[in-house]
């Protein structure tokens, strides 16, 4: 018998064949689920509207893995930026992500302007787009992986040390998921599931996760986002990204 808040996120996203498209997993895995895996939830709100205490009660019930008001926030945008990173927004996501409200913040002037180019955009030419960085022919305009960053090839030393530190975690590759784990989209996810309380790890480990994984080149990569000669959309994203990953850098500098 399907979980109740799997059901609830299928039927918002249209099909399992969406969700999965959404959420950037191939369509077995999502057919293999019972729930919401714990490390799936945030994404999985992110792409569906779906509240994560409905997709999770027993992670997310009252009292149970609830955050502050400032990591839920912080959680969300890991969660946002991951969607967004691990493939295009359809038509559905783009409605909410017009609905983002911003404040005078760079950060909330950032959504605002992210809002507004969500606002009546084409999810066809978003998808393209999301092909000429990311994907191409042979290559996109830019890789999202923390090897190739740190040492210009991909594969490299830095993805083993990332997989060495999950392990510690307890947090293991998906089975027949094929990006590496030092992928941005991936390593958001994990910032989301670490704040959010689906991993539990004490403020710590958020520290030297972000610190280690995170700090050393995601932010360069954010930065090549805006000005890529392909982003028109992303760029935003990218900004948002940037902007979000500066203060992380700031917060977690501080002494504890």
């Amino acid at each position: 018998m399907t979980d109740q808040g799997l059901e609830e996120a299928i039927r918002a996203a249209g099909g399992i064949t969406e969700l999965a498209r959404r959420i950037g997993i191939s369509r077995p895995l999502v057919s293999n689920w019972s729930r919401v895996p714990a490390e799936r939830v945030l994404s999985v709100e992110a792409a569906t509207g779906i509240a994560r205490a409905l997709l999770r009660p027993d992670l997310y019930g009252e009292h149970l893995g609830q955050p502050d008001e400032v990591d839920a926030g912080r959680a969300q945008e890991y969660a946002l930026l991951a969607v967004l990173l691990a493939g295009a927004p359809d038509a559905a996501l783009l409605k909410r992500i017009a609905k983002l409200r911003g404040d005078t913040t760079p950060l909330g002037v950032a959504h605002a302007a992210l809002a507004q180019a969500a606002d009546g955009a084409s999810a066809e030419k978003i998808a393209r787009e999301f092909f000429d960085l990311f994907i191409g022919v042979g290559r996109g305009e830019l890789l999202a992986y923390g090897s190739y960053y740190l040492t210009g090839f991909l594969n490299e030393r830095p993805l083993a040390r990332l997989r060495e530190d999950l392990h510690a975690l307890g947090i293991e590759r998906v089975e027949k998921q094929c990006e590496p784990e030092d992928h941005a989209a991936i390593l958001c996810e994990i910032m989301a599931g670490l704040i959010g309380g689906q991993f539990p790890a004490a403020v710590e480990r958020q520290r030297q996760i972000f610190e280690k994984h995170l700090a050393p080149w995601i932010g360069r990569f954010f930065a090549d986002i805006a000005v890529a000669d392909a982003a028109d959309f992303y760029r935003h994203v990218g900004a948002i990204g940037h902007l979000f990953i500066e203060i992380e850098t700031e917060a977690f500098a501080l002494p504890g």
